[in-house]
């Protein structure tokens, strides 16, 4: 047998012996490749001191069986498409598309998994919407109310698709008939009803979760293994932004050309809602109204708060403060289109590498703006490190840091480089990038990838819903989460209408008021003013 053979990088030794015969290109590869190899192990070491695991979710079972059946309750914008990762698309969606030019999307969609559900009902108060439903797909029939949906023998499950103030009714109510519930963020409305809807949880056999999709995001779960490991040490600020600049952003939907009182059962639409004459604005617009929306407190806040509070576990905030005003869109709306908020968690820590007592606390700033779409990154600030978070994950050591503090002045480490980075779409993790190599991505809110190949969130999402339906797995956003996402929110709305810092008791789990004070009330508390009937 060969000495070359015997060795496993007998190749390596080979290049490097014909090197050799080139005296002056030869020794500048052979310094190249010495420095090639150093940085290698310099990037073994950080990894190897690091030992984070980008990890691969748990499975939530396979999807056999018969299928479950599914009613839709809002067919509108979100509602549509959450129907397609369920495997619907409509004729109208297919041609839109093909106008678009966009054939990645229908080339998704069509490889996308089949999650064996049988779309047997919609219930949309607009005509046009739940007649599009039933004209597309044979199975589904219509509706008129959700009771009716509900009570059917045909359905097993509902995904709800509405404006804010009818989540907790809705699933109140199909919880207590014994039917599966996916309900859309936020969870709730208003304070009573968060915890009606926490009891109905708890008294039904039925599987509820929350549409936080961005949990099956995969630089998420890998980022809860790096708060795992203390790679960070202790957190002390966390910054979340929301940045839009478009119509579309600032929910200016367009309104349908065919909504009139004579297709939109407009009293169903109002609800709980102050009763007001129609108004087309108020039905497509509806986010920009405190009477069915919640502000970009429940809108937008609580994804980056869940995104946040699934990698931390922080759960709920003792403080919370508000400010921001109508600076941007003067047309009418209500709630707030610049917004801040700082939760504070005075007692809250994930480990230290200082003495303990030294380090305790920390904030969470929630910062928006409807008038302006520069990226701004989600943040991680502790004192070993700061990680930067989104679709892709980057980790940056602290100059001050205590844990890296022997490999900094070793210049292993360089405070301007990244330590770790990781995107999900590359086969593996890398140690160390260029110092301008800084990542770029969304929220997760999207898409995420599982072996490399692009994924929707929402099906993943749902997915793991409906495995927790026939195979008894858990969901990672259930009661639990759902509580705490919709009393934060509640409290950055009470904040900002009240102008004042809203404290939560622990003991008592709840908000605290003033003397004779209705938290609800001021919650709900419009403008609604003086509308003119539309016919």
């Amino acid at each position: 047998m060969s000495n070359e053979k015997q060795y496993p990088d007998s190749s390596r030794r080979k290049a490097l012996k014909g090197l050799m015969g080139l005296p002056f290109v030869g020794g500048i590869l052979i310094g190249a490749y010495a420095e090639s190899r150093k940085r290698i192990r310099a990037k073994r070491n950080i990894l190897d001191e690091l030992n984070i695991e980008a990890m691969r979710p748990e499975t939530s079972g396979d999807m056999a069986g018969d299928p479950i059946r599914v009613g839709i309750i809002g067919f509108g914008g979100r509602g549509q498409h959450l129907v397609r990762v369920l495997g619907y698309a409509t004729p109208s969606w297919f041609q839109l598309m093909k106008e678009e030019e966009n054939e990645d999307a229908v080339k998704a969609f069509r490889e996308q998994e089949n999650l064996n559900v049988k779309l047997t009902g919609v219930c949309d108060v607009f005509d046009v919407y739940a007649e599009e439903a039933v004209a597309s797909f044979p199975d589904c029939k219509r509706y008129r109310n959700y009771e009716e949906m509900i009570n059917s023998p045909d359905i097993d499950a509902v995904v709800i698709a509405t404006p804010d103030h009818w989540h907790a009714p809705m699933s109140i109510a199909a919880l207590q008939a014994g039917k599966h519930v996916y309900v859309e963020k936020p969870m709730t409305h208003h304070i009573r009803e968060t915890y009606e809807l926490r009891e109905a949880v708890r008294n039904s056999k039925a599987v509820f979760a929350v549409g936080h999709q961005h949990r099956q995001t995969q630089s998420f779960i890998t980022a809860r293994d790096v708060i795992k490991k203390k790679v960070l040490g202790h957190i002390s600020l966390v910054q979340t932004n929301t940045n839009r600049n478009d119509d579309n952003g600032a929910w200016q939907y367009d309104i349908h050309e065919k909504a009139s009182p004579r297709t939109i059962d407009w009293g169903q639409f109002l609800g709980s809602a102050p009763k007001i004459p129609f108004n087309k604005e108020h039905f497509f617009r509806w986010r920009k109204w405190w009477a069915y929306g919640s502000g970009l407190s429940g809108d937008l806040m609580t994804h980056d708060y869940d995104r946040i509070n699934c990698v931390l576990e922080m759960g709920m905030p003792k403080y919370v403060a508000a400010s921001g005003g109508i600076y941007t869109h003067h047309d009418g709306r209500e709630v707030p289109d610049v917004f801040q908020v700082a939760m504070e968690y005075p007692d809250f820590s994930v480990g230290s590498s200082r003495p303990k007592g030294i380090e305790k606390g920390m904030t969470f700033m929630y910062s928006a703006t409807l008038g302006n779409q520069f990226n701004r990154s989600t943040i991680l600030m502790g004192h070993d490190g700061t990680m930067e978070l989104g679709n892709t994950l980057t980790i940056y050591a602290d100059p001050g840091s205590t844990r890296y503090k022997n490999m900094i002045e070793s210049n292993l480490i360089q405070p301007e480089v990244p330590i770790y980075s990781y995107n999900p779409e590359a086969e593996e993790v890398d140690a160390i990038t260029s110092a301008t190599a800084k990542y770029f991505a969304d929220k997760g809110l999207l898409w995420t990838y599982r072996d490399g190949k692009r994924v929707d969130s929402s099906l993943l999402h749902l997915r793991e819903w409906l495995g927790a339906i026939r195979n008894g797995t858990p969901v990672s956003c259930g009661i639990k989460e759902g509580f705490e996402e919709a009393m934060s929110a509640h409290m950055g709305g009470l904040a900002w209408k009240l102008g004042r810092r809203m404290e939560w008791d622990p003991v008592r789990e709840e908000i605290i008021a003033l003397p004779g004070e209705d938290l609800d009330a001021v919650l709900l508390r419009t403008n609604v003013g003086e509308y003119v009937l539309e016919t």
